[in-house]
């Protein structure tokens, strides 16, 4: 469990930090308390595996903005109800000027509900931003009704970049262009079924023919009627957004009741390299989103860190391997520091929140900007969209994976390390 933290420094420590890192120095010291919530606990706590070291890297680099700062972090415990709580704790208690939260809808959503409410500024990540920003509306199935925010703002992908990067590796191969769909109940999966936003109108438009048993509730453990109903379509294409622990349920019964398609792509489930290992051989191959990578081609504003260095320093402290929140948790706190080092009074909410608005930072997981037209307009005001690309997991003769990018369409800048294969 992380710690609270607090980091002083004088003002000679922070005019020198300031001038190495290229950032204003000032003459008093800035003095901030930031509210991180994310799923360290319950089935989601594999997006979280990055915070620690994470916070203590942006703790480490304050004093370049002559920040005596609090970072107080706040577990979810991978439910919405909780992140609620927590948002509200943080603000009410803790007296919070910023917070930062990461991590699938169930989190960003009810944390950012609470801030707009509360006035309280906020920078949201790692959630698509169709989920994100029509799930808080009061009513999602009314875009008239839809309302722009003040104090909450977000930088990820949209369902439209994933889908594109997915159907343009299964454009690659020769398929019958049947496509099984695996959505769960929860604003992930609500939003991928949309027949407004999601991935149905994207698939026919192309003459995908898709089999949607319809929704599930997360932590189910049986998914033969999903498996059944593909194949019984004859789905040579499977693809679904489940959470980690309910993929390896369901990969695992379909390969044992004879279910062999010949390409899968998921989304949020084969993230994490944990997750794809302890499926063993039965995860060779398989295909994901990819938000960010050591090969990413950018750098980090804070630390001058490229994002292989990044990676590698995850990698030392935590004796694990990288993971893709590594990039987007840094990223977090790079917008942070940013928008506080071009703050007068950071703990000023609406004075914070316009600086929030107006940023525009070439970070290590790309450029974060609000307000451009590669969003739709009724969600620029509050969404700025990063890059994304394909990648497939290869098995090593030692049984661990790596990610390889197979698929960068949208985002060429991204090299490419290699062609898709097929499972079969």
């Amino acid at each position: 469990m992380i710690t609270r933290r607090t980091l002083l420094k004088s003002g000679a420590a922070v005019a020198a930090a300031s001038s190495a890192l290229g950032l204003p120095a000032y003459a008093q010291t800035k003095k901030l308390k930031i509210g991180y919530v994310s799923p360290q606990t319950g089935p989601l706590s594999a997006f979280s595996a990055a915070d620690s070291f994470m916070v203590e890297k942006f703790l480490a680099s304050a004093p370049g903005l002559g920040l005596e700062v609090e970072v107080i972090v706040k577990d979810s415990q991978s439910n919405p109800n909780r992140a609620a709580e927590v948002a509200k704790e943080l603000i009410s208690r803790d007296e919070v000027n910023l917070i930062l939260v990461a991590s699938t809808p169930e989190t960003t959503n009810p944390v950012c509900s609470i801030a707009e409410q509360e006035e309280i500024p906020v920078i949201s990540t790692v959630a698509p931003w169709q989920p994100w920003f029509i799930g808080q509306q009061g009513n999602p199935g009314d875009p008239g009704s839809w309302q722009e925010f003040d104090y909450v703002y977000h930088f990820f992908w949209g369902l439209e970049d994933n889908i594109a990067t997915f159907m343009n590796m299964w454009n690659s191969v020769d398929t019958n262009k049947k496509v099984g769909a695996l959505w769960p109940n929860d604003g992930d999966g609500n939003a991928w079924a949309s027949p407004d936003v999601g991935m149905p109108p994207a698939l026919a438009a192309q003459g995908y023919e898709l089999t949607d048993p319809g929704r599930y509730q997360n932590l189910t453990d049986d998914f033969s009627a999903q498996v059944n109903a593909f194949k019984a379509a004859g789905c040579e294409i499977m693809t679904g957004i489940p959470i980690p622990p309910d993929f390896t349920t369901f990969w695992t019964q379909a390969k044992q009741q004879g279910f062999n398609p010949k390409l899968v792509s998921v989304a949020k489930a084969l993230l994490f390299p944990e997750s794809v290992a302890a499926l063993g051989d039965l995860g060779h191959n398989l295909t994901a989103e990819v938000w960010w990578s050591p090969n990413h081609p950018f750098t980090s504003s804070l630390t001058g860190e490229s994002a292989a260095d990044l990676a590698a320093a995850f990698e030392a402290a935590a004796g694990r391997q990288w993971t893709m929140p590594v990039g987007f948790v840094h990223a977090l706190f790079e917008v942070a520091a940013n928008a506080i080092a071009r703050t007068d009074d950071p703990t000023d909410g609406a004075a914070l929140a316009e600086a929030i608005a107006t940023t525009n930072l070439d970070t290590v997981v790309g450029k974060v900007q609000w307000g451009r037209d590669n969003v739709p307009e009724f969600a620029r005001k509050n969404v700025s969209k990063t890059p994304l690309v394909g990648g497939q997991w290869r098995r090593k003769d030692d049984g661990t994976f790596d990610l390889v990018i197979v698929e960068n369409a949208g985002a060429p800048e991204i090299p490419l390390g290699g062609t898709l294969e097929t499972l079969s």
